[in-house]
């Protein structure tokens, strides 16, 4: 195919001075290309500053590597085959602890290893439990605090665990209403929240040695939420928007029950990261994301550190992922739309800047399209934020377009590389991602303008996204497809149900049909928030009516295109019932809708074989229906 396309541009030129759009293009990049594991990735370094830990594959699964710095050769410290690691630090100079689920259903185990692979102990065993991080204990080297719902499904007690031996002892019993608990820098339990399923309250104790006191309650609307102490263990940093709309940082004196100072506030966007030096012992920055991502910065050693960053790597975003406690050796990451990442190694006592990895080095930035903010109003006024990423080369005119509804549906789509928005440029299709109302960050107006309204104004908000590409035609009105996962595939059937004349095609990715069902098979650690669901979604009960309007599988007779399910059997988020309920009432009317099922899979494909298989299916399907590029 690239011969003949070659062949057939050298022939029109000749021919004609008419200029060939598809000689101008990106050439196509493999699809594996997109979706392989990164060749290495989420480097740590070691406390004492002697040793990089990696992530890279291994029998096709991302596993610990361990190099030390300076000297050639690695150490493989993990061999999983069934499924990646999820996520890793170092504990000590020589133990990482790591987490692992199976197969997808987000029972993430704790274990733990030695750099060289040796002494591997799992430390939160039982098929039915889930682990949770309370506290790494930075100064306790073998030692760290977990949350486990072994006793109780629903709930986290907390527990301190040897790393070495595996011993574990209760040191918190939750009453049953506890979603979480708050440590200060010696390790001590001084807080935790609560919910009833609508009220929330922070308590606290000046030791441990006294009862919970109620430190402040609000409604699940209102947001209290303790960071962590200062190093006095006395002031306690809290992300808060009592008063404000926009989420601010501040100061409390938990002692006196009052706000001491305001840390920082943003007038559009909600402010919820404090980052901190633990080795000088002071605040450092706030990070904020409007367009974005975007510091404030309180000190002025790493203002100037950011800076050097910055410049060393323009046009990049440039962030400090980890320190040795020294706080001399440093990772940096350096990424953007266009870039999947590196990582460099920067030894601040020689300012010298080492590369040590590109994550994927097989793509070509220059053949990648552009991710651009972008605003629209909706047709109640509300201004909706989010990206177009054009595909390159092409002119942004009567495009085939895929929409691209973010998950949550309380979370947010950020710029930055994203292999999915990328592959789909890439195959000619213009990309929108917008934040509908109800994705975090903008405020609790914006936040709260989403409750009840799943397939309403949230749905609108999508719509008018739609409308607005064909207004501006960038969008050829006959070739849009819409494309999400979890919200976004609930969004995506909402779509081709509410406004079937909208969608050319359409693909679910583990989404909702169903918001009965949905509401019934929850996992069981978010039972608590339950009555809070009930107020942001719909009660079973009292709701029905608007319930059964918003469950795109009562709906199912208004679909007129093509439909694409993909979903995996132990989802425990979504489960698999979701997609079969909607593909069994498909079949009732004699509709045949490709489904994909991977059963050793959970909320998205993780394993990279999976991966493939999945986005293959769709670069056909889109291919057919909207008449874009494949391999």
């Amino acid at each position: 195919m690239k011969v003949k396309s070659i062949i057939l541009a050298m022939s029109l030129s000749a021919m004609t001075p008419t200029v060939n759009i598809e000689a101008q293009q990106a050439p196509i990049i493999p699809l594996k290309d997109f979706f392989r594991n990164p060749e290495k990735s989420s480097f740590r370094i070691s406390p004492d500053g002697t040793k990089l830990a990696f992530m890279q594959p291994w029998k096709s699964r991302m596993n610990i590597f361990v190099q030390e710095i300076g000297k050639p050769g690695e150490v493989q410290a993990t061999f999983a085959e069934a499924r990646d690691i999820a996520g890793y630090f170092w504990k000590n100079n020589n133990r990482l602890v790591f987490l692992q689920d199976k197969g997808g259903n987000e029972n993430f185990h704790l274990f733990a290893v030695d750099a060289d692979g040796k002494n591997q102990v799992e430390l939160t065993p039982g098929d039915a439990v889930r682990a949770e991080i309370i506290d790494d204990l930075f100064d306790n080297e073998s030692e760290m605090i977990v949350g486990l719902n072994k006793r109780n499904p629903e709930i986290f007690d907390a527990y301190r665990i040897n790393i070495v031996t595996g011993e574990m002892k209760m040191i918190a019993e939750n009453p049953g209403n506890i979603t979480g608990w708050v440590t200060d820098n010696t390790g001590a339990i001084r807080g935790a929240t609560t919910t009833d399923g609508i009220n929330t309250a922070v308590l606290y104790r000046k030791s441990e040695a006294e009862a919970f006191q109620v430190l402040k309650s609000t409604n699940f609307k209102e947001t209290f939420a303790p960071l962590y102490f200062d190093f006095d263990n006395k002031t306690l940093f809290v992300s808060s928007n009592l008063g404000r709309d926009k989420t601010a940082i501040i100061a409390y004196d938990p002692d006196a029950n009052k706000e001491l100072r305001l840390i920082y506030e943003h007038p559009e966007v909600d402010v919820s990261a404090l980052l901190r030096s633990r080795k000088r012992k002071v605040i450092t920055a706030v990070a904020y994301e409007t367009d974005k991502s975007h510091y404030h910065f309180l000190d002025a050693q790493r203002e100037a550190l950011q800076k050097k960053f910055d410049s060393r790597f323009p046009g990049y975003e440039v962030s400090l992922t980890g320190t040795n406690r020294n706080e001399d050796k440093m990772l940096v990451y350096v990424g953007s739309d266009r870039s999947y990442g590196q990582y460099w190694f920067y030894d601040q006592g020689k300012d010298e800047f080492i590369k040590l990895a590109d994550m994927a080095p097989w793509l070509n930035e220059e053949y990648l399209s552009e991710m651009k903010p972008v605003r629209y109003t909706s047709r109640d006024g509300m201004v909706i934020n989010g990206y177009l990423t054009l595909p390159k080369g092409v002119p942004a005119k009567n495009l085939p377009v895929v929409i691209n509804p973010h998950g949550g549906p309380w979370a947010r789509d950020s710029w930055g590389f994203n292999p999915e928005v990328q592959f789909l440029a890439n195959r000619g299709y213009a990309v929108l991602q917008m934040n509908f109302r109800g994705s975090v960050g903008y405020g609790r107006k914006f936040w709260e303008a989403s409750f009840k309204q799943w397939g309403k104004t949230m749905q609108d908000d999508i719509t008018d996204g739609v409308n607005w590409l064909i207004k501006e035609g960038i969008a050829d009105p006959k070739r849009v497809a819409i494309y999400g996962a979890s919200y976004g595939g609930y969004a995506t059937l909402a779509g081709i149900t509410l406004t079937p004349e909208l969608y050319a095609c359409a693909v679910d990715y583990v989404g909702v049909s169903n918001l009965f069902t949905f509401m019934g098979t929850i996992p069981p650690y978010w039972k608590p928030y339950l009555d809070m669901m009930y107020e942001m979604v719909g009660d079973p009960e009292k709701d029905k009516d608007l319930m059964t309007a918003a469950s795109p599988v009562f709906h199912v007779e208004k679909i007129k295109c093509p439909l694409f399910i993909a979903q995996g059997a132990n989802d425990p988020r979504v489960a698999k019932a979701e997609s079969d309920q909607i593909v069994e009432a498909l079949k009732k009317r004699g509709i045949d809708v490709p489904y994909m099922v991977k059963d050793n899979e959970g909320h998205g494909f993780a394993n990279e074989e999976n991966r493939m298989e999945f986005y293959r299916e769709m670069e056909k399907f889109f291919a057919k229906y909207l008449g874009g590029r494949k391999e």
